[in-house]
């Protein structure tokens, strides 16, 4: 079974789906370990929550977009609430749609250019049950939307080099924007390739975690297994009416005691979502690391320490630095 683990985490480095045809792994072997992960999750919600897009869940996509003059694609809102202010093309996901189909549709629909995604760039999340994807990509054609082709999608689209000289609906889109330009720029390398949400139906809101560690006495890196069932990688489920932080420090005191060792969640290394007949929810893949040494964490529960081959520590170690996951932003 740790040959079975170590392809999954291969898979989630190389930010596949398990549609992918990679010879990275054995899909079959995966997704029978995923079977065994999820009878091994402990729920943390009422068994009666199912993610229901836009009912029981809110999933929002925006887009960054920046051409060759460093402007980025900004829409002028046409609601009520806000009408004249402007922001990012951004809205929420529609049932049966995925954040690929998502974010493509709500470009074109405020600005009327074609988007095609690159990659993720950001994620947050105000709640268990409230989630944005951030994606950046390149317009491929279309005609930007100008004032006389207003309707309740949005005013106009402009390309606008100072975003800052606008009056915005909101400034929580800055950092967005700075991401997107330094993703852009390369600012502070490296930087993780592109990573696009991962076609997986998910009945319930997961997260998975990669808690890597290293031995002293060997320097061979580690990570947490549990073995609850049979040997996969920590799940939890996401409690929807918890902030993803609690989810997060619950699920370490569980593992780890309360006195929980200094640690450092990276950002993630996949998302997977379908948004179809399979459900409406996701699994993000949480990369976390230990600073002090293997023989300095006790862990109790049943938890173990799995000793990885060196092609796949090496693999995990690349992912470490700050910018090699995407960013997971967790609003208050």
């Amino acid at each position: 079974m740790p040959d079975v683990i170590e392809q999954k985490i291969k898979q989630v480095l190389g930010g596949l789906s398990l549609a992918d045809s990679d010879q990275l792994c054995d899909f079959t072997l995966v997704e029978q370990n995923e079977a065994i992960e999820a009878r091994g999750i402990q729920p943390t919600a009422s068994s009666n929550y199912v993610p229901i897009c836009q009912k029981t869940v809110t999933y929002i996509v925006a887009a960054v977009l920046i051409n060759e003059h460093e402007e980025v694609l900004m829409i002028q809102e046409a609601k009520a609430s806000c009408a004249g202010k402007w922001y990012l093309p951004a809205g929420r996901v529609e049932p049966n749609e995925n954040l690929y189909d998502a974010v493509k549709r709500e470009v074109l629909e405020e600005t009327g250019l074609s988007m095609d995604p690159k990659s993720l760039i950001m994620v947050e999340c105000a709640s268990g049950s409230w989630f944005r994807f951030v994606m950046t990509g390149e317009v491929t054609g279309g005609t930007l939307k100008t004032p006389d082709q207003a309707n309740a999608e949005s005013l106009q689209a402009s390309w606008v080099k100072n975003v800052e000289d606008l009056s915005l609906r909101s400034a929580d889109i800055l950092p967005l924007i700075q991401r997107g330009r330094d993703y852009r720029k390369g600012v502070n390398p490296p930087w993780h390739s592109p990573i696009l949400p991962a076609d997986k139906s998910r009945e319930k809101l997961f997260l998975r975690l990669i808690v890597c560690i290293k031995r002293k006495a060997t320097n061979r890196m580690h990570v947490l297994l549990s073995e609850k069932t049979s040997l996969h990688l920590p799940v939890c489920e996401i409690n929807p009416n918890r902030n993803l932080h609690s989810t997060l420090h619950k699920f370490m005191v569980e593992v780890f005691g309360d006195g929980v060792a200094q640690h450092r969640p990276h950002g993630l290394l996949s998302v997977e979502f379908s948004g179809g007949s399979g459900g409406d929810g996701l699994c993000f893949t949480l990369l976390i690391s230990f600073r002090p040494p293997l023989e300095e964490v006790p862990i109790k529960g049943k938890y173990v320490w799995h000793e990885l081959a060196q092609n796949v520590a090496d693999g995990l170690a690349q992912r470490l630095p700050k910018n090699m996951t995407v960013s997971l932003n967790v609003v208050r």
